[in-house]
């Protein structure tokens, strides 16, 4: 079963310097429907003004991923780290027995956009910890791992049996992916449009994929997407 979280349906806040879309329920926003898919909790698409951010707040038992689409994003944490993330890195911090940090629009002309997920661990109380690699130069027309759960092939380490895929395929660009029998998986159009095994998706949607084995898809024009393939756990 392929069910479609449509761009328009999901939760929005508007704080002025802050434009979020929210995936599933966050904040003040709440929908019993959308509540995660598996251990996948939150993807909040956000804008941050220029010269603007989050300032330090505090998380707990969460493996916290930054992916950005425009921009730079600046990071500062409580265990020593200083950070600049840019299209192309990924940014893993786990928040573990407990993290404070802070996240700014590093430019103070432009906007930044981003995607900021929320995946829950296999286990509560590790150590805080932070990882950023740089994937710009590996994308095409295939889905590349970018996140894991066992740090394979030099994708970021995730403390959850999810393995994370981004793709940037051009038009017309056809790609396929297998689940393992009792597999989740989720897909977030960042960009552009796609066919889903028939049905179309445009910017913003995202869709829960269950009980489906073999996932078809093809670049209705330049895109760029997020697969995520996980355990049925929480």
């Amino acid at each position: 079963m392929i069910r479609i979280r449509h761009s328009g349906e999901r939760g929005y806040a508007d704080f002025g310097w802050l434009k979020s879309r929210h995936t599933f329920s966050f904040g003040n926003y709440h929908d019993d429907s959308f509540m995660g898919h598996g251990p996948l909790r939150v993807i909040n698409e956000d804008r941050v003004e220029a010269g603007r951010g989050f300032g330090a707040h505090s998380h707990r038992d969460m493996e916290i991923l930054s992916w950005v689409l425009e921009g730079a994003l600046q990071h500062k944490d409580s265990i020593g780290t200083g950070a600049v993330i840019k299209p192309g890195e990924l940014q893993r911090m786990t928040a573990g027995t407990g993290i404070t940090h802070s996240e700014f629009n590093h430019s103070s002309e432009n906007g930044v956009h981003f995607l900021q997920i929320w995946i829950i661990p296999a286990q509560q109380g590790l150590k805080p910890g932070y990882e950023q690699r740089d994937f710009s130069a590996k994308f095409d027309d295939t889905l590349y791992l970018v996140a894991s759960g066992d740090g394979r092939d030099k994708s970021v380490l995730v403390h959850q049996d999810v393995d994370l895929y981004v793709a940037r395929p051009a038009v017309s660009a056809n790609l396929t992916h297998t689940f393992a029998a009792g597999r989740l998986g989720w897909i977030q159009v960042a960009r552009g449009s796609i066919e889903l095994n028939g049905q179309p998706l445009q910017q913003g949607d995202g869709a829960a994929v269950d009980n489906i084995e073999q996932l078809k898809m093809e670049a209705l024009e330049d895109a760029e997407l997020l697969l995520f393939d996980m355990a049925a756990t929480q």
